[in-house]
């Protein structure tokens, strides 16, 4: 009953509507190994068609002979391909039930029933949540199966080959990244820097409230649902509307940034700075995220009542990156400084110590080569940051040591590698780890903030020894992470909405999940086992959504 009285329940799940059941390849559904919704949306949302490249990389048309492996039950790329083959194939797809409903009686045969035990077994054997029976965010999914996909292909070697025959580097992420490039206007001297992300694969975007408004009571659509509703004894609430070209606004609007340290002003913070984002590129494929959810006063996460307006073709355009302009003033870039033996060394100019923030540090009782340690490794001037320094380094045998002359991160090891400000903001927001964890972990994740927390609490139990292990391979020349070297793809920034997964609840760890998948021009929807024309698909409910560039649509990349 608490279920059903949840928001949108019935436009998600098309309750009411007369649903005709579909079967076919592509059209197979999966039965739910106990709150693995999560995992079936994702799963049909990447392997039942709807992605070409990744069906021809996996699907039935791609002989699992390529794959196989004499441990299958432990590949990923393995149990990748049988998923998505099974999905594809339409083999395990039932006959029509001749009453032309979708009950649950049309999936009773234990042949025609897919359950993911393996697939889910291997993607989620070492995640701290995606290992246990509860329900989990499928936006956190995803972005964690890429990665264990990304993983897998990178060290496959000649068993995934593209078309040609020939070993691939294109990886599955590329399909969906993206760079965003910040303009940053610096409030002392009106000089501007340009910085590039590391590549996402998925667009994270709040919902501006204050620019939501409510139906006009004289729309035909509200007179028909009050007319419907009107023998209904309880009043339904009135819920607001934010238009899609408004979340994009907000996410490239103008904002301040009072923390980004200026390399031209010896590394000192100026109050007013401004920065706003654009596409570096445009994907392929493009996954939208609405944070439908937010922490409210009990610090409880809470679903955010409020309709999308989304529309199913969209245009970016407005939104590419156009990086510096003639007439601009660059921030100048670092200049490399030079050895003796003619070399060129990369590491960063060492930060000016701020007299100041020295003189606080040693008024608490620390030496001044441990106080200089410190606000080297922070930047120079936070005395906040360089406190938390002081307090996980002072155990080190050269914690008052003098700093080595022309070394500038002698206080932080392979700190020259990680953004310092990522660093410190994830350890402020987490507030469980310290700061060489969190820059281990973020020079693990190539910078990407979002995958270095999600690093961070998957290996929780034991970080202590996750960090030293990726200490090890980082010192014996070990790449932590395996990168692709294939350049992001990009087009024009017009896209086609071919996908939707939707949740159900009052937050994303309870709950039910459901997709929205576009096939040959139909709306389908993926409940479960239950496979079925949609009505009326719930696009402006969905948690997340998928586009297609549209200058793809009948061009898939022969490389995958």
């Amino acid at each position: 009953m608490e279920l059903n009285a949840t928001y949108a329940f019935d436009a998600i799940t098309e309750k009411g509507a007369h649903l005709v059941p579909v079967t076919g390849p592509g059209l197979a559904g999966l039965q739910n190994l106990g709150n693995s919704c999560y995992m079936n949306s994702v799963a049909q949302m990447l392997f039942s068609g709807t992605i070409p490249e990744l069906s021809s990389r996996y699907g039935a048309k791609n002989s699992l002979q390529k794959i196989l492996l004499t441990k299958a039950s432990d590949d990923l790329l393995c149990q990748a391909a049988k998923l998505s083959s099974a999905l594809t194939s339409g083999e395990f797809c039932g006959p029509v039930p001749e009453s032309a409903e979708v009950t649950d009686s049309s999936t009773n045969d234990p042949k025609y029933r897919l359950a993911p035990r393996m697939f889910k077994h291997v993607v989620g054997h070492d995640h701290v949540d995606f290992r246990t029976g509860q329900q989990q965010d499928a936006a956190q999914y995803f972005q964690y199966l890429l990665e264990k996909l990304d993983r897998a292909e990178l060290g496959a070697g000649d068993r995934l080959k593209s078309k040609d025959g020939s070993s691939t580097a294109i990886v599955t992420s590329n399909l969906f990244a993206h760079k965003t490039e910040s303009r940053l206007v610096c409030a002392s001297d009106n000089m501007i820097k340009y910085k590039e992300s590391a590549p996402e694969t998925m667009l994270s975007l709040r919902i501006p409230m204050s620019k939501s408004t409510l139906p006009d009571d004289k729309s035909p659509d509200l007179k028909k649902q009050k007319s419907e509703d009107s023998g209904d004894s309880k009043e339904k609430k009135e819920v607001p509307t934010v238009t899609f070209d408004a979340c994009l606004d907000e996410w490239s609007a103008v904002t301040s940034v009072d923390d980004y340290r200026w390399p031209h002003l010896q590394n000192s913070i100026s109050k007013g700075s401004t920065s706003q984002n654009k596409f570096v590129n445009f994907p392929r494929y493009l996954l939208v995220h609405m944070q439908r959810y937010e922490l409210g006063d009990d610090w409880q996460p809470k679903k955010i009542e409020v309709d999308i307006d989304m529309p199913e073709t969209i245009s970016l355009q407005k939104f590419k990156g156009i990086g510096p302009q003639e007439g601009e003033k660059l921030v100048p870039e670092e200049e490399a400084s030079s050895s003796g033996s003619g070399e060129t060394s990369n590491a960063p100019a060492a930060p000016v110590i701020d007299e100041g923030a020295l003189g606080q540090l040693m008024d608490m009782g620390f030496g001044m080569n441990a106080c200089k340690r410190a606000l080297t490794a922070v930047g120079g001037s936070n005395v906040e940051a360089a406190m938390s320094w002081v307090f996980e380094h002072n155990t080190d045998p050269d914690f008052n040591d003098p700093l080595p002359e022309g070394d500038s991160t002698a206080a932080a090891s392979s700190s020259s590698d990680v953004d310092e400000s990522v660093v410190m903001s994830l350890v402020e927001n987490l507030g469980c780890f310290t700061a060489d964890q969190v820059r281990a972990a973020v020079k693990h994740c190539s910078g990407a903030a979002d995958r270095a927390a999600d690093w961070l609490f998957s290996h929780m139990d034991d970080i202590d020894s996750a960090v030293a292990a990726l200490e090890s391979a980082s010192s014996a020349g070990a790449s932590s992470v395996p990168t692709s070297s294939t350049p992001l793809e990009d087009g024009e920034g017009s896209y086609n909405l071919i996908g939707l997964v939707s949740h159900i609840g009052k937050n994303t760890g309870s709950g039910h999940y459901v997709a929205h998948l576009k096939k040959d021009g139909k709306w389908v929807i993926f409940n479960d086992e239950k496979v079925a024309l949609s009505e009326h698909p719930p696009i402006k409910h969905a948690y997340m959504y998928l586009f297609q560039r549209s200058d793809t649509a009948s061009k898939p990349n022969e490389e995958y």
